[in-house]
């Protein structure tokens, strides 16, 4: 039987918006510490995963509702970011991108999906697999685990109770401990804001080993709106000490930060 651990907060429909928004503040001040107790998990993973990109693997995230999103969002925002293929990082949700915006019944409950769902990118031993439950006893991750790592995968995970299923089946698990929700069961608050801050951790970290930050900026962004090429103009001002317009124009012909610092003496007439 499946029991959750009950609020600290009881007759949540009579406390007024302040209180409301008070006590769920206080509970969310706790998740930092829990997120700091598990780095040590946090770093023996980042650490195996970036020794495999640099052989050329990559890195997968799987999950189901709000964690299978989380994973989503953090995978999706890697290539503008740094720079990087969409195939370097990405993001499986159970039932497909349709349950991205709304619920697909017992998409989460079959073990063998996930792994069907990796098939379609030729995973292999140079890869890496995070599975992300919050829980820690979604079928649909415990099983994408069980079969990745019989194959040779790397696989972590990151879960929000201790002595997990999904956690036994991962090599390297990241077991952040957030105890009950405000809304007993609600995993998208607490355990939520855990696996985001711990997903923001795993692949900064890795995109920083890997190369794809200069001193503290990200040289390598894709220039996709009026407001990121002000920035990267910006940093190419900043580092070499050219004018706006002469960024602006190295930023155009070579396409991002780094490469425009690196031919800053171009010159189209030579």
């Amino acid at each position: 039987m499946i029991t959750e651990n009950s609020s600290h907060y009881d007759h949540l429909e009579q406390m007024s918006v302040h209180d409301l928004l008070t006590n769920i503040n206080n509970e969310d001040k706790t998740v930092p510490m829990a997120v700091e107790k598990a780095i040590p998990q946090i770093e023996a993973l980042v650490t195996q995963i970036v020794k495999r990109m640099r052989e050329g693997g990559r890195l997968f995230y799987i999950g189901a509702g709000t964690s299978g999103r989380l994973g989503v969002v953090d995978a999706s925002e890697c290539p503008p970011t740094y720079g990087v293929s969409p195939d370097l990082v990405v993001g499986i949700i159970a039932g497909g991108d349709r349950a991205i915006r709304s619920a697909v019944e017992h998409a989460e409950d079959d073990p063998e999906q996930a792994w069907n769902d990796l098939q379609a990118f030729h995973i292999d031993s140079l890869d890496t697999l995070i599975g992300i439950a919050a829980s820690g006893r979604t079928p649909y991750v415990i099983g994408g685990l069980q079969k990745a790592r019989e194959a040779g995968v790397l696989t972590g995970c990151i879960v929000c109770n201790p002595g997990s299923a999904v956690a036994q089946a991962a090599e390297y698990p990241v077991e952040v401990v957030v105890g009950p929700e405000f809304v007993t069961g609600s995993t998208r608050m607490k355990s939520g804001t855990a696996q985001k801050l711990v997903l923001n951790m795993v692949s900064t970290s890795v995109m920083i080993q890997l190369g794809r930050v200069k001193g503290n900026k990200m040289v390598d962004m894709q220039l996709t709106n009026h407001k990121l090429k002000i920035r990267a103009a910006n940093m190419v001002m900043s580092e070499t000490g050219v004018s706006r317009e002469r960024a602006e124009e190295l930023l155009a012909k070579f396409g991002n930060v780094r490469s425009a610092i690196l031919n800053v003496n171009y010159n189209p007439e030579e």
